[in-house]
């Protein structure tokens, strides 16, 4: 799984993307301060189940802090995007090519409205941030709409020719999107087009295909940044009421970053995705380090409840993409070879069944799978059982 952190040029998607991560990338104050895409690792946040056995875990991957286990997942900053993007404007080919491994997008956006189309700082609530939502949105749309309509008319009349069912060709076709049989088959119900004969298809519903197919192998998550300037807060009540079906998090990337440097330096106590710090017994504040976080405390995290950036990853994994936490273990034994308490932790989509988890940890597991085992409920369940997000499952093999 990736998540692809997109946006307009200048607007703090690579300060959001160093939130995430902590990795060593350029952070600076014009356009198109990020060129090749940026790799990293971000976590979602979850209840560790280790205070249902009233035991300590030890993660191999990611970490765990107050119970609160952190999984490692992929993310990828791309390029900042202009108008015309999908035309090649600013290199937009390459950058939209860039988030095709994609399985989910948090669009980051000025929701202070302090950076114009062109990505150029202009003074706080002078550009509307809804035209950013719009701006990306378009872009993507037509991006898949280039796509879907190249060699449309021979692929459709070849299709026809043949007297095939179009759903399994036009997936292989899109595939590098992400597009699967299944989402062709929903986006050709929901527009009541005829799947013998897509010859016929307008350019108009071949659009809407594209619309749809985007939205469901690219779903988003708008981080509304800036909100600790005044103008955001205001912008960001009103892109609620004018786009009541995205997801709108309030985020400061300056904020989540400045937690997480000093937090790494021991001068604060900090989980990311709280609503609170502490200062640690031995940090040491000078006066602008005090009056920074009194400020980060007073404006972001008491007025929206986080800096928003971990509330973006756990949103974008747990309810875009519905995925879910799943543990390895044994009935009678949750250590392994190595003393670990509960070591591993693996993301799992909606609708995974036991055998799906059987070869998630090992292919011969899943080829020499008998019957698995809900260590919670120390209850014995067949291949099919399905996964429920915080499982602990044990995977019964023949030898």
């Amino acid at each position: 799984m990736i998540i692809g952190i997109v946006g307009k040029a200048n607007v703090g998607k690579s300060t959001f993307f160093k939130a995430m991560t902590l990795a060593d990338i350029e952070i600076a104050n014009y356009p198109f301060a990020t060129i090749k895409p940026n790799h990293g690792i971000g976590f979602v946040r979850i209840e560790c189940v280790d205070t249902f056995f009233k035991v300590q875990c030890n993660p191999r991957e990611g970490f765990c802090i107050n119970h609160q286990r952190f999984v490692p997942v992929n993310v990828i900053d791309v390029a900042g995007l202009v108008p015309g993007a999908h035309e090649g404007k600013g290199m937009g080919n390459q950058f939209l090519d860039d988030l095709r491994q994609a399985d989910a997008l948090i669009h980051v956006i000025d929701c202070a409205g302090a950076t114009n189309e062109n990505g150029e700082p202009m003074q706080p609530g002078t550009y509307d941030p809804a035209k950013d939502i719009l701006f990306l949105e378009e872009e993507l749309d037509y991006w898949y709409r280039g796509i879907l309509v190249k060699g449309w008319e021979k692929f459709a009349r070849t299709i026809q020719m043949e007297h095939q069912e179009v759903e399994k060709p036009l997936a292989k076709q899109l595939s590098g999107l992400g597009v699967n049989e299944n989402h062709v088959k929903d986006a050709i119900k929901k527009l009541n087009l005829d799947p013998e004969k897509p010859i016929s298809w307008t350019e108009e519903q071949l659009f809407e295909m594209a619309k749809i197919l985007r939205k469901m192998t690219k779903p988003m998550v708008i981080a509304a940044n800036k909100i600790d300037i005044a103008i955001a807060k205001e912008n960001y009540e009103r892109l609620k009421k004018e786009f009541p079906d995205r997801i709108i998090v309030p985020c400061s990337a300056d904020s989540e970053l400045a937690l997480k440097s000093a937090e790494s330096k021991g001068l604060i106590v900090y989980l990311p995705g709280d609503n609170h710090f502490e200062i640690a017994e031995s940090g040491k504040l000078n006066d602008a380090q005090k009056k920074a976080f009194e400020y980060i405390n007073e404006n972001v995290l008491e007025r929206f409840g986080s800096s928003g950036v971990q509330i973006c990853v756990n949103k974008a994994v747990l309810e875009l993409l519905k995925y879910m936490a799943i543990y390895p273990g044994g009935l009678n034994n949750l250590v392994d070879k190595d003393g670990n308490v509960l070591p591993d932790c693996f993301l799992m989509p909606e609708n995974s069944t036991a055998l799906d988890f059987a070869f998630k940890l090992h292919t011969d597991l899943g080829e020499k799978f008998i019957r698995a085992i809900d260590v919670k409920k120390k209850q014995t369940v067949g291949k099919d059982y399905p996964l429920h997000h915080l499982d602990v499952i044990e995977i019964v093999a023949d030898k």
